[in-house]
């Protein structure tokens, strides 16, 4: 059963860093679509930063080049993002989740391209 389970979130000044676990069990951790989403109160669902496990080809959206950065430990079978710089649009729910296996689905930052989900973790800048 695919499971993912994150933690790292918390409340940070302007300015500071956190940095977000995603540990995953159940599934061959190699060669599928990962990423990190977050959705902040009133807002849709945004995808912040996906990474294709068999290539490490990353994405990020506009808003956090530079400041974020997805990378993943497989051999603990966890992915992270290391948000620096935080700013108080920054603030929301963050997922992990994993998509498809195949690289041509191009699932990027395409919520509706992943299937499993982890509980979110609260992340919260103030400033």
């Amino acid at each position: 059963q695919v499971q993912l389970v994150e933690s790292g979130g918390g409340s940070v000044q302007a300015g500071g860093s956190l940095r977000l676990s995603c540990g995953a069990s159940g599934y061959a951790y190699s060669a599928y679509w990962m990423a990190w989403f977050r959705q902040a109160p009133g807002k849709e669902r945004e995808g912040v930063a996906a990474v294709y496990l068999g290539l490490s080809t990353t994405y990020y959206v506009d808003s956090v080049k530079g400041r974020f950065t997805i990378s993943q430990d497989n051999a603990k079978s966890t992915l992270y993002l290391q948000m620096n710089s935080l700013v108080p649009e920054d603030t929301g729910v963050y997922y992990c989740a994993r998509g498809p296996r195949a690289y041509s689905t191009f699932a990027r930052l395409d919520p509706a391209k992943y299937s499993y989900w982890g509980q979110g973790t609260q992340v919260t800048v103030s400033s």
